[in-house]
């Protein structure tokens, strides 16, 4: 008997933790539980501790609320050009409703995965395959609001769709490749064109400012040297008027300081008639005189000379008489220099010829310059040029 009651109670209490287990249940966050009461859906139960009536209530299934992703294998979609390309998908979907999840569809990601396949489809074949490769942002937006209008009564919620990959026929892809090819190359020999032509239009400009820069050097040299030979032309002018001026005042000065000795030597007519006759051979010399006559009237010649340097003395003969000497003449020896002539054998150059060498030298030597200054500087006939200064400093 008292082992009966044993395992009497051991059964009572099997049977209250069982009832107790299956009456609490606990729903994990970002889940949530569809619960039926005897086959029926009674409630949606949230994350936390959930009671349930005991072998009446159950749980029907668990759905995640979090946001979910699944990829679906690569699908053969024919193109507006009839040309069979296989895409890639990748659906990004939430459920938003856990009882239409369940009641609505027995497999709603199996649902989803032939309804990418049809929509895409759709989308896809009214575009050609240029299209299809360059508009992926187009496909995605139409793909994503085909699919959350369908799942809708789903509970779902289409967040969005991404085609990973879009890979033509082989044939297609090099086709494709041979073209990006001949592209990269046609491209390749544009800018290889378009550099050589830069290049030669560089190169041009170069030797054009090169030739304009070296016909202004051989303008500006031309100017500098017709410039120095004018001025030296100039100078040497003026050095041969002065040594003119300055032999005649010479010869003028030998004769007179000639003629101041003949007088201050007070000569007689016999030595003058004396040198007369000396200067007659001299005037027969040259290769043109073959004969030299002695003139008729010589003896009258000397008579008169004689008359003119002379007076009669006593006797009757003419004596040299010498014309009256002031006391300046007579206090000037023939060696002596006047004051007049004393610059004349000063050796030293001229200070302003000196200056005037100077400056010509300086332009001669000055770097040719470019800039419109420095040209109107070095222009002949340019009051203000360095030339005319050294003109003026000449003069």
């Amino acid at each position: 008997m008292g082992t009966v009651l044993l395992v009497f109670l051991v059964l009572v209490v099997i049977l209250v933790i069982t009832t107790v287990a299956k009456s609490v249940t606990v729903v994990r966050q970002a889940e949530a539980a569809v619960i039926e009461r005897l086959g029926r859906y009674q409630r949606t139960a949230e994350p936390g501790l959930t009671f349930l009536v005991p072998f009446i209530d159950r749980i029907r299934e668990r759905v995640a609320l979090w946001e979910q992703v699944v990829s679906f294998p690569p699908q053969p979609v024919i193109t507006r050009d009839n040309l069979t390309v296989s895409i890639d998908t990748v659906v990004y979907y939430q459920v938003t409703e856990p009882r239409n999840a369940v009641y609505e569809i027995s497999d709603y990601i199996n649902g989803v995965q032939q309804l990418t396949t049809t929509t895409l489809r759709d989308v896809v074949g009214g575009m050609s395959l240029e299209e299809a490769l360059t508009s992926r942002e187009t496909i995605n937006t139409g793909l994503r609001r085909a699919l959350d209008d369908a799942t809708g009564p789903w509970g779902l919620r289409v967040v969005r769709v991404e085609l990973k990959a879009i890979d033509p026929p082989p044939s297609i892809q090099d086709s494709m490749e041979k073209q990006m090819r001949a592209d990269r190359e046609k491209r390749a020999m544009i800018l290889t064109a378009e550099g050589h032509r830069e290049a030669s239009v560089t190169e041009a400009q170069g030797n054009k400012q090169a030739a304009i820069l070296n016909a202004e050097g051989a303008k500006q040299s031309a100017i500098l040297e017709a410039e120095a030979d004018r001025q030296s032309r100039m100078l040497r002018a003026q050095g041969e008027r002065a040594a003119r001026f300055y032999q005649a005042q010479g010869q003028a000065k030998a004769i007179e300081k000639v003629f101041a000795a003949i007088k201050a030597g007070k000569p007689t007519p016999e030595l003058l008639a004396y040198q007369y006759l000396q200067t007659l051979p001299q005037m027969a010399q040259g290769d043109a005189n073959k004969m030299w006559v002695v003139p008729s009237d010589f003896g009258k010649a000397l008579e008169g000379f004689t008359r003119m340097l002379g007076a009669p003395g006593e006797d009757g003969v003419f004596r040299f008489q010498p014309s009256p000497v002031d006391d300046e003449t007579a206090a000037k020896r023939a060696g002596d220099h006047d004051e007049d002539v004393a610059d004349w054998f000063d050796t030293r150059t001229d200070p302003e010829i000196a200056a005037a060498v100077a400056k010509a030298e300086a332009i001669a030597t000055q770097g040719v310059s470019g800039d419109a200054a420095e040209r109107s500087s070095t222009v002949p006939g340019n009051p203000t040029s360095n030339g005319g200064a050294a003109h003026r400093a000449a003069e």
